[in-house]
């Protein structure tokens, strides 16, 4: 059992059998009364973030979460599979861990899982991706970058929002994140 001088960012904790992670912490000494520590957690898994206070000195449970690189080979049907970077092991990520990350995966991609005890608990993509738009429809003339924007379908079966100049067949960066079209990728 840890205590409450042991909080850093990023470490992860058990509270009432759920993972939460610290995204900040700060330890408070009030000029009356004892000292205390307020923390912003994140759940792990559903992404709610709430504030939390711990007296100084409280006991605390710090998980094991190790953080790897792995590569995306492919979808089996029944989940993801994935294989560690470091030694080889192939991993099967159920499609409720990968969740939104699937839209913006290809196959051989780089990507990072969170592993506590052996258990996937969320898979994180880099900031941006390069996708290519499989189909939109086509542009007209005068169409140019300040104006509105279309539907467009890339390379994972997504749709995303792009300029009306954009054709089949362009390769656009995608804001992993949100789903947000970044711009245009010339080869």
């Amino acid at each position: 059992m840890a205590s409450t001088a042991d909080i850093k960012n990023g470490i992860v904790l058990n509270i009432d059998g759920q993972l939460w992670s610290v995204i900040e912490f700060q330890h408070v000494k009030p000029g009356k009364g004892g000292a205390f520590v307020r923390t912003k957690l994140k759940n792990v898994v559903t992404g709610k973030v709430v504030d939390r206070t711990y007296n100084a000195g409280a006991k605390i449970d710090i998980e094991n979460v190790d953080r790897r690189d792995f590569t995306y080979l492919y979808n089996d049907g029944s989940g993801f599979v994935f294989m560690d970077q470091s030694d080889y092991d192939q991993i099967t990520v159920p499609d409720v861990v990968v969740g939104d990350a699937a839209n913006f995966m290809l196959e051989n991609q780089s990507v990072t899982i969170a592993l506590n005890n052996g258990n996937p608990l969320y898979v994180e993509l880099p900031a941006s991706v390069v996708l290519e738009i499989t189909y939109t429809e086509p542009g007209l003339q005068g169409d140019r970058s300040t104006g509105g924007t279309k539907a467009a379908t890339v390379e994972t079966g997504y749709e995303i929002q792009v300029p009306l100049f954009l054709e089949t067949g362009t390769k656009v960066k995608v804001d992993t994140r949100s789903g947000d079209y970044l711009g245009r990728v010339n080869d």
